[in-house]
């Protein structure tokens, strides 16, 4: 599920609202300005300036907004500076060869379900034996094969796992976090742990698959005790440039599945992953047999499926 975080000024923000008046959703986050639904998107604009893309058509809805992104940087900095930043962050062209802990998140765009970020240590000397164990990206993998991969490379690479679930993350959305913020951190803290795990041994690089602009994403980190590496690379589509990120990516999969099965355990039915009408169907049978409540511990309660079930729920279940 793609992400895509672009920093508008308030004058825009107004103009998208009007753009998107015909799909606004009627709740909307905390901290936010409005949240609208546009076909396969979610876009949410936060009193911050930053407006957050969510779903398959992020990236195409956000190419709609990225020159009116570009004309709200702050006036300080030169395009020159500007440029420099970008490059200070992005990976050299041999990043593929070097010793690298890499990191990726899982579950972001699912309404049911954890977030998993795993940070998994790559040596360039272990890359042939992850490439013959059947480690790519996991987006061209299915869930049985993704078990079978991690099952073998958990043993091979070290890594650490961080797990994000409903209450927690409903808690943190509730007091004004945005999901970007929560995954910068988990991201930060799976890095130092990792780090420490490998102590006294160091890696040549941390890369970073991107959710967010470096600017924004160490901006989430202020206050924080950030991890200190030799050199900090983000990108997109990490996880097809280094076989760290893609086993990291793998991992988190892995992870997010087993306890995706374990809620389905819970709630006495399989779970549907995704964001979809089944998913809405699914929330609905969940609040007809465990109560509304049951919602804070199962889902992302700030997705728009909420509002969805509950009309499902009143439309199937109170006739």
């Amino acid at each position: 599920m793609s992400h895509v975080v672009l920093l508008i000024n308030p004058a825009q923000i107004k103009a998208m609202q009007v753009h998107y008046s015909s799909s606004l959703a009627t709740k909307q986050p905390p901290g936010s300005i409005f949240s609208a639904k546009p076909p396969l998107c979610t876009v949410t604009a936060y009193k911050s300036g930053k407006v957050l893309f969510q779903g398959k058509n992020a990236e195409l809805e956000a190419g709609k907004w990225q020159q009116a992104a570009t004309a709200a940087a702050p006036k300080k900095k030169t395009a020159s500076t500007s440029s420099v930043n970008v490059h200070r962050y992005s990976p050299p062209a041999h990043i593929g060869t070097m010793s690298v802990i890499g990191s990726d998140e899982v579950g972001t765009g699912d309404y049911f379900g954890p977030i998993t970020v795993v940070a998994v240590y790559a040596k360039k000397e272990q890359l042939p034996l992850l490439r013959e164990l059947g480690v790519q990206d996991s987006k061209n993998l299915k869930d049985p094969q993704i078990i079978e991969i991690a099952k073998q490379i958990k043993n091979v690479v070290p890594f650490s796992l961080l797990t994000c679930d409903n209450p927690k993350y409903n808690t943190l959305q509730a007091q004004g976090m945005s999901q970007g913020k929560m995954k910068a951190l988990l991201h930060n803290q799976a890095i130092k742990l990792l780090m420490q795990k490998i102590q006294p041994e160091q890696a040549e690089a941390v890369l970073i698959d991107q959710f967010a602009q470096p600017d924004v994403f160490f901006n989430y980190l202020k206050g924080q005790e950030r991890f200190q590496a030799n050199a900090t690379y983000l990108c997109t589509k990490a996880e097809g440039i280094h076989l760290g990120v893609a086993a990291a990516s793998i991992l988190a999969r892995y992870a997010f599945v087993k306890r995706f099965d374990l809620l389905s355990e819970k709630a006495g039915f399989k779970i549907p992953k995704g964001a979809g009408f089944a998913v809405d169907e699914a929330a609905a049978r969940l609040i007809h047999e465990k109560g509304m409540d049951s919602l804070h511990e199962f889902t992302k309660t700030h997705f728009a499926n909420t509002e969805k079930a509950k009309r499902l729920y009143q439309q199937k279940y109170h006739k």
